[in-house]
């Protein structure tokens, strides 16, 4: 049984409310129908009481906005009532594409404004909401995580604002480092990892693949994202390798230390399909040489796995390494913005969240256990079965 048809009879923590700010108001029409579509179709024998008010309704998205001055200033306003609601508010930190006046000037939105306007909604509450959630895909700061030297702590100052605003659940995917959450230890933070995203979309686009130790190996760019492969490897019964970053610690280029080579520690690749996987293609450097790398190795296809696709420097390099055989395919989520041209490439695949997001909204509004989805081993065992039997294509939903 698929996890949205379960029976949930959990009471809810209080009447839903969805809040998805200006960056994230695509997903968050993706998120509402989803949950009204179950709601409407979910038996319970409490739904006609009083604790279930408000349970089926034709949007949960509550109107909310953040205008702005002409010097750049805004405020944060809700145009309808959230007392006693559990409000989930969804925000996209790097959607670059907004824009506002500032002083005669069209001003790009930064990963700062977002997270104010964040903090303006949650103030917009006043404290009225029974409880406040936020889920931010990619978490403010995250790079900026521990201190080497005389340096802020921006991600942990973040948290412990949002706390004291009165936030009790944060939710976030794939973060950089998830011991940030030793800032908050009180409060709800879980970050999530896409896999069975992942698996299940190139599945979908791929029909010819072998999934096998012989045939197929996962790779990690660096030893930062180890934990990550060996899950993928695990769970897909693959063998993995990893790559080591040497760097010029002597100089800094673009905020890091640039890369002076990558060193390679593994099984041979040759003839194999690879998968690469990492928390973010920022530049794409990193991923890029990793890919050329394992050509000259002689692997077979190269897929590129990344939660967040920023894709900082354009998409040129990627399009040339597609063109030259170098790389066969790009998947990155919808959690942060993609523009026009990325969703436009033949080499690129688009991994929706939107269903998950509703579920874990939908589990976490009736109090229920995330484990199940934060764990997707049998979800990603099931469509295994389903790819080794000859399912194909839509089907493999």
């Amino acid at each position: 049984m698929l996890y949205e048809e379960k029976i949930i009879e959990t009471i809810p923590a209080g009447p839903l409310g969805l809040i998805p700010l200006k960056g994230c108001a695509g997903m968050g029409k993706k998120v509402d129908r989803y949950l009204v579509e179950w709601r409407r179709e979910r038996e319970s024998e409490h739904k006609t009481t009083i604790a279930f008010s408000g349970y089926q309704r034709d949007t949960y998205i509550i109107g909310a906005d953040t205008p702005r001055f002409g010097t750049g200033e805004a405020k944060g306003s809700i145009s309808e009532s959230v007392r006693g609601d559990d409000i989930y508010i969804l925000v996209d930190i790097c959607n670059y594409s907004l824009t506002y006046s500032l002083c005669g000037m069209v001003n790009h939105m930064s990963p700062d404004d977002h997270f104010q306007d964040l903090k303006r909604i949650i103030a917009a509450v006043g404290g009225k909401a029974r409880r406040i959630n936020v889920i931010m895909p990619f978490l403010y700061e995250s790079r900026q995580h521990k201190r080497s030297g005389r340096e802020s702590l921006d991600c942990a100052l973040a948290l412990e604002e949002l706390v004291g605003m009165g936030v009790e659940n944060i939710i976030t995917f794939d973060a950089h480092d998830p011991r940030v959450q030793n800032a908050i230890p009180l409060k709800g933070f879980e970050t999530v990892q896409p896999i069975y995203q992942f698996i299940k979309y190139l599945l979908k686009y791929e029909t010819k693949l072998q999934i096998d130790s012989d045939h197929m190996m996962v790779i990690s760019p660096d030893e930062g994202g180890m934990s990550r492969a060996v899950y993928f490897a695990n769970v897909l019964g693959l063998d993995m390798g990893m790559f080591y970053k040497r760097r010029d610690y002597t100089q800094i280029v673009n905020g890091r230390n640039p890369i002076v080579a990558h060193e390679f520690l593994g099984s041979s690749v040759e003839g194999k399909d690879v998968i690469i996987v990492d928390d973010m293609i920022s530049s794409g450097e990193s991923m890029l040489d990793v890919a050329k790398e394992l050509k000259s190795r002689k692997a077979g296809k190269v897929f590129v796995c990344s939660t967040f696709g920023l894709f900082t420097n354009g998409l040129g390099k990627f399009d040339e390494y597609y063109e030259n055989g170098l790389i066969d395919r790009v998947l990155t989520t919808n959690l942060v913005y993609q523009t026009p041209e990325l969703l436009s490439k033949p080499y690129y695949i688009d991994v929706d969240m939107s269903k998950y997001i509703a579920l874990i909204i939908d589990n976490l509004n009736h109090d229920a256990s995330l484990s199940e989805l934060l764990n997707p081993t049998r979800r990603i065992n099931r469509i295994l079965e389903k790819y080794r039997a000859g399912v194909r294509g839509e089907a493999m939903s």
